[in-house]
C-alpha cells in the first residue's frame, strides 16, 4: 500500500539525484516525432537518509521506504492516480485533500506527486508489486454528489496476494549495478485481457491502443501515435518486499 505521508522538508544541504537537464536526452532521443505523439513520462524519487534519488522505475523497494512521482506530459489534461495494493485495497492517490486538490496538468510541465509540500508515499504492506493505474484525461471527469471524482470510487477488493509475484532480483543486473530489479514491474501498458476496476471499465476500449514503452535506469516515458482525445491510461507496477 502506498500510504501518504508528511516528512519535514530537507533543507537546502538536500541532493537530488537523477532525471536532471543533462539526463533527460536519454528519453527524448527516443521519441517519436513531436507532431505524431502524445508522450507522458514519470520519475519515480525515493527519499533515504536526507538525499532525493531518481530510482529505476524496476527497482525493488523495502517496505516502510518513501518514495514520491515526478510527472510530465506532453499535451494538457486532467491527471487521477490508483492504487491497487499488495493488501487488496484499491485507493484514489491523486487528486484528493491530503495530496492536493489541483490536478489540471499542461504540457511540458513537471508536476509532483503528491503536490503537497513535504508529502511522500509510504510503501507498507505485503511483498508484492503495488499497480498504480495514472489515468490523463483531455476533459475534467465528473465528480459524485459528494464531491470526489467518479474514479475515487471503490471496487471489490482485490484476489489474495499470489505467493509467485513476488519480487525477485534479476542476478545479472545485481552482479553487474549491484541493484535488486525486477524485470515484471515498472511501467506497464494495460493488457486486453486483463480486468479493469470497477470505475475504469467505461474506458476497456482503450486497451487496444497501440502503446510505445521506453525506460532508461531512471525514467519511464508511454507514448502514442494516434491523435485521438480519449483517456490516457498505463500503470506503474512498483514492487517491495
Amino acid at each position: 500500500m502506498l500510504k501518504h505521508v508528511f516528512v519535514p522538508a530537507l533543507g537546502a544541504a538536500a541532493i537530488w539525484i537523477g532525471l536532471g537537464r543533462a539526463q533527460t536526452g536519454a528519453v527524448q532521443a527516443a521519441r517519436p516525432a513531436a507532431d505524431a505523439a502524445k508522450r507522458v513520462e514519470i520519475v519515480v524519487e525515493r527519499q533515504k537518509a536526507g538525499r532525493v534519488e531518481a530510482m529505476d522505475p524496476n527497482h525493488v523497494f523495502d517496505s516502510g521506504e518513501l518514495v514520491r512521482f515526478r510527472f510530465r506530459a506532453s499535451f494538457n489534461g486532467y491527471l487521477y492516480v490508483m492504487n491497487h495494493s499488495t493488501s487488496g485495497q484499491y485507493v484514489l492517490l491523486f487528486p484528493k485533500e491530503e495530496t492536493g486538490r489541483q490536478n489540471r496538468i499542461e504540457a511540458g510541465r513537471e508536476y509532483l506527486v503528491p503536490m503537497t509540500e513535504s508529502g511522500w508515499f509510504r510503501l507498507e504492506g505485503p511483498p508484492g508489486h503495488e499497480v498504480v493505474y495514472w489515468l490523463v484525461s483531455p476533459v475534467k471527469l465528473s465528480e459524485s454528489d459528494s464531491g470526489r471524482p467518479v474514479v475515487a470510487k471503490l471496487p471489490a477488493p482485490a484476489r489474495p496476494l499470489n505467493p509467485s509475484i513476488t519480487p525477485r532480483c534479476d542476478d545479472a543486473i545485481f552482479r553487474a549495478r549491484g541493484e535488486c530489479i525486477d524485470n515484471s514491474a515498472g511501467l506497464k501498458a494495460l493488457k486486453k485481457d486483463t480486468p479493469l476496476p470497477e470505475n475504469l471499465l467505461k474506458y476497456d476500449s482503450i486497451k487496444a491502443r497501440d502503446l510505445t514503452m521506453v525506460k532508461t535506469s531512471k525514467a519511464a516515458a508511454v507514448s502514442a501515435a494516434d491523435q485521438t482525445d480519449e483517456p490516457f491510461i498505463y500503470t506503474l507496477r512498483l514492487a517491495h518486499r
